[in-house]
């Protein structure tokens, strides 16, 4: 059996009659439609988590293979802290 734990909520009349119309096209409960919805957004918030950090990996790695194709200049450049400032 699920570990299911009840909670109730306050939702505006129009997510009720939304809810309702919902659930009973689906043919599914209303407590149903909620953990979908639950599930929905947890998996979505997720998943465009993972596509950023992503996104981000392969813009380092462009970046680190551009630096890559620049030529040599044979020497380290040197700085100063007062140059930075």
């Amino acid at each position: 059996m699920t570990d299911m734990v009840r909670k109730q909520i306050y939702i505006h009349r129009r997510h009720a009659d939304w809810l309702s119309r919902l659930a009973e096209v689906s043919g599914v409960s209303e407590a149903e439609i909620v953990r979908q919805a639950i599930e929905h957004e947890i998996i979505g918030a997720s998943s465009s988590a993972v596509r950023s950090s992503l996104q981000a990996w392969e813009a380092i790695v462009a970046f680190a293979n551009n630096r890559r194709e620049l030529p040599a200049e044979g020497k380290p450049y040197q700085w100063r802290r007062e140059d930075v400032a």
